[in-house]
């Protein structure tokens, strides 16, 4: 009977440990929404600035190049055989 105790008070500080981690990830992660709300506005700003300096012309962004792998598509079908 005494294990059982034990067991559950043990079971109850694990129970509190994930709460309070579970918390404080929650807040680290509205504070990481935050600062990137803020960056993509500050972003945008600079952009305004930029283009009013270069008299509206900015240079275009670069295109992301295809990735490039040995990943390709193969049906199912053909490894049913």
């Amino acid at each position: 009977m005494t294990f059982l105790w034990i067991l559950t008070g043990a079971s109850l500080v694990v129970a509190l440990i994930a709460l309070a981690q579970a918390r404080r990830t929650a807040r680290r992660i509205e504070q990481l929404a935050q600062n990137y709300w803020e960056l993509k506005f500050q972003n945008g700003e600079l952009r305004a600035q930029l283009q009013q300096l270069t008299g509206g012309q900015l240079p275009a962004p670069e295109e992301p190049r295809p990735a490039v792998g040995r990943d390709s598509f193969i049906p199912l079908a053909s490894l049913k055989r």
